[in-house]
């Protein structure tokens, strides 16, 4: 498990800023992949990983961003059946670069009502793995 990314890079902040025309980080932040989740660009944001020439630190780095997005949406309960198959495709696609972030997400052991709203749907990717 010692080979798969555990954090964001400052390259891939760099490069998905200009690849996805995203904020850049102020000189405080600390959780750029965070803060720049957004739940109306989920689509995009798939279309990207898939379309464009990501490496595996920006691949690491969007994941996150989508993941946010999407654990954004299903708190407002505005998420689709399709959209969701296509997050778990791309994640099993990539297990390698985002085991971390699958285990992260999953907080297993916890009460899914201490969790996050994408838990459930993490933990069944995890099932997968």
């Amino acid at each position: 498990m010692d080979n798969y990314p555990k954090y964001v890079t400052r390259e891939a902040i760099e490069s998905l800023v200009k690849k996805l025309s995203l904020p850049k980080p102020g000189p405080f932040t600390q959780d750029w992949e965070y803060e720049v989740a957004d739940d109306t660009r989920i689509n995009e944001f798939l279309s990207c990983y898939e379309s464009i020439i990501l490496n595996e630190e920006e691949k690491f780095a969007l994941m996150i961003v989508i993941i946010e997005s999407l654990n954004d949406a299903i708190e407002k309960g505005d998420v689709s059946e399709p959209i969701l198959r296509k997050a778990k495709e791309l994640l099993l696609k990539d297990i390698a670069i985002h085991t971390n972030t699958i285990l992260y997400w999953s907080l297993e052991g916890e009460d899914l009502e201490d969790c996050f709203a994408i838990t459930p749907f993490i933990r069944c990717v995890k099932k997968m793995i």
